[in-house]
């Protein structure tokens, strides 16, 4: 187990490397002048040069790559270009937004997911099933924006029970749940649809097994049957998906945080991408791989927990 544990740490940071040189080289190549882009175009040549050593921009490309990594070594993420701020604590400010958001989203599609996928595997080929899987479908191919936006019409312009915008006060945990409602659905609808087709088509596979029906042949209750037996041997591909579904939301759901205009990781990126902010976008970047990483590093040594049959050599 422990020699697994290592194994995969390297594998992590080896993966981290990867993702700060690929950032890094990427965003150089990008079109354009950062200099230019914060000191607008009206600046003087010298203010741009100015600027430009400032920001070690004037040095060589591969110079400019070595200082970077030293910088992050030292976990030195120094300033925002455009605000000036240190990048660390503009990631804390928008940082608790983006988890609580991944939780509950990931929550609701767990629940409306696996509750759904199980009915339709229970009923398979008869009408709970054929709705549970054409519901599904509609989940998986309705636009997260557009959802969005219809909860917002129905929910906080005519009905006026949850608000439109804003991620609530950190500090209130009902302010907090009242803005999360309508954003957490909106994202959890399309994860529950695929955790829906992923529960129903493990617990067809499970279902079939002798087990099953020597459980069934003994005596246990359906339910018993289904809950205790069935699902804790279906549940390896459903908590894959769902934990790899929640690596995506901790890096932060770009579109439903635009539309709520809630605070968090992902429009925290998309601005900075925007403005040219090589600072924030770098370590913005590095931390939602760094979450993705763990989430899925969690839930390869959850296997050995849901089946004790696994194990780590």
């Amino acid at each position: 187990m422990k020699k697994y544990i290592g194994k995969r740490i390297f594998y992590a940071l080896f993966t981290l490397f990867g993702v700060v040189t690929c950032v890094f080289l990427l965003l150089r190549a990008l079109p354009g002048d950062p200099a230019e882009l914060i000191l607008g175009e009206f600046a003087t040549p010298e203010s741009l040069a100015h600027l430009r050593q400032k920001l070690g921009l004037d040095q060589p490309l591969f110079v400019q790559y070595l200082i970077y990594l030293k910088d992050m070594a030292l976990l030195n993420f120094g300033r925002s270009i455009v605000t000036r701020q240190p990048v660390i604590d503009e990631i804390v400010n928008v940082f608790p937004f983006t988890i609580h958001l991944a939780i509950a989203a990931t929550l609701v599609s767990a629940i409306l997911g696996i509750f759904t996928g199980i009915l339709s595997a229970r009923a398979r080929n008869q009408i709970k099933d054929h709705i549970s899987r054409i519901l599904s479908l509609i989940g998986i191919s309705m636009p997260e924006f557009w959802l969005g936006i219809l909860l917002v019409q129905a929910f906080a312009i005519h009905i006026r029970i949850f608000p439109a915008i804003g991620g609530g006060d950190l500090n209130h945990f009902g302010s907090l749940f009242y803005h999360l409602a309508l954003p957490a659905v909106t994202l959890g609808t399309a994860m529950a649809a695929l955790t829906s087709r992923m529960t129903r088509s493990s617990m067809l596979e499970v279902l079939g097994q002798d087990f099953i029906r020597t459980a069934r042949a003994k005596g246990l209750s359906e339910r018993m049957t289904i809950w205790k037996h069935a699902l804790r041997n279906a549940l390896i591909p459903i908590v894959t998906i769902i934990g790899l579904n929640t690596g995506r939301l901790l890096g932060g759901a770009v579109v439903t945080e635009i539309v709520f205009a809630r605070p968090g990781l992902g429009k925290l990126l998309v601005d900075s991408i925007f403005s040219r902010d090589y600072p924030m976008v770098e370590i913005v970047i590095v931390v939602i791989a760094s979450l993705f990483i763990v989430v899925n590093l969690i839930v390869d040594l959850s296997y050995a927990w849901i089946d004790p049959r696994i194990r780590y050599e």
